[in-house]
């Protein structure tokens, strides 16, 4: 779920969402009365929401130091003091959060029922292993947590864990011959995908098994889900060979179909079929921007301060259809 975390600057020295002017926005991006905006305690940024959006901004962070938790109902969102990260599922039934330290020598995930604020604890991995990156399944059933060990100083993936949301149990699988920079994240088939090499690889995830290699399509632009609501698109960061920075990938074919002349920092998956979720520079500062398959910025989100952005922010949505 978050990209690998650099060094998390002092909240003490964000610099206020004063210093992105609305006066700066196109006409066409300027909030209006439709719009409500959210603002997101500890990191100096304001989402803007409007009723019908297709994605529902549901947690956020700065690297591991700090996770926000949107309430079940509601536009507030609550600091999580011994998470590590959370996901809501794509049914909005259940968040998945990750501790911030170990028990009894074990890494876990912590499985909270929305409904009831039942919460169960399922080991996962035991020291010095660590399971981390939350990726939920699309039917709500299983979370893949991608496992990693310090080898000389950095960490370095060694396999994936899947929790059973239902029966609470987990399994951990060491594919041979993996990436050491892999994450782990769902394909809408229920495979587990992550970097190989100069593309991508499926793994069965009942043992790791190798299903498919997508080589030479470039590197994944997650873990957050790459695939688009449909699955008949993929995006990636295009190889060098081209000038484009976001390529779009046929799942069916394995092939690049088509590049997209955008210049993203990151992308936080998919806004709808058509539309990506991502941040783009802005006048020395970002914006977390909804940019279509031409590049074009077709809405603002939300201004983001560099200082936090440069302290590793992470954001994760749900689908608006699941409620």
């Amino acid at each position: 779920m978050i990209a690998h975390i650099a060094v998390a600057l002092s909240l003490a020295l964000l610099t206020p969402i004063a210093e992105l002017p609305i006066a700066e926005l196109p006409a066409a991006e300027l909030p209006t009365a439709q719009a409500d905006t959210l603002p997101l305690p500890g990191v100096s940024v304001k989402y803007l929401e409007k009723a019908g959006d297709p994605v529902r901004l549901s947690s956020y962070g700065l690297g591991t130091k700090s996770t926000y938790l949107r309430a079940r109902t509601g536009n507030t969102f609550a600091q999580q003091q011994t998470l590590s990260e959370a996901a809501v599922s794509p049914d909005a039934a259940t968040v998945a959060g990750v501790p911030k330290s170990y028990q009894a020598g074990y890494d876990s995930l912590l499985l909270t029922d929305r409904a009831s604020g039942k919460g169960r604890r399922v080991r996962t991995v035991k020291k010095p292993l660590a399971a981390s990156y939350i990726s939920w399944s699309r039917d709500s059933k299983r979370v893949a947590l991608t496992v990693e060990q310090k080898v000389g100083g950095k960490w370095r993936a060694v396999g994936f864990t899947v929790v059973d949301v239902v029966t609470g149990t987990a399994r951990t699988v060491r594919p041979a011959g993996l990436d050491g920079a892999a994450d782990f994240w769902w394909s809408p088939g229920g495979d587990l995908v992550a970097r190989f090499g100069d593309g991508l690889r499926t793994y069965r995830a009942s043992d790791g098994a190798t299903l498919r290699t997508f080589a030479g399509v470039g590197l994944p632009t997650g873990p957050e889900d790459a695939y688009s609501p449909s699955g008949s698109r993929l995006t990636t960061w295009c190889p060098s060979r081209f000038k484009e920075q976001l390529c779009l990938v046929n799942p069916a074919t394995g092939k690049i179909a088509s590049r997209v002349a955008v210049s993203p920092e990151m992308l936080f998956g998919w806004w709808d079929e058509s539309h990506v979720i991502a941040v783009m520079a802005h006048q020395g500062a970002y914006r977390l921007s909804v940019v279509d398959l031409t590049g074009k910025v077709t809405r603002v989100l939300a201004g983001i301060p560099s200082q936090t952005w440069k302290a590793s922010l992470w954001l994760t949505f749900h689908r608006n259809d699941k409620n």
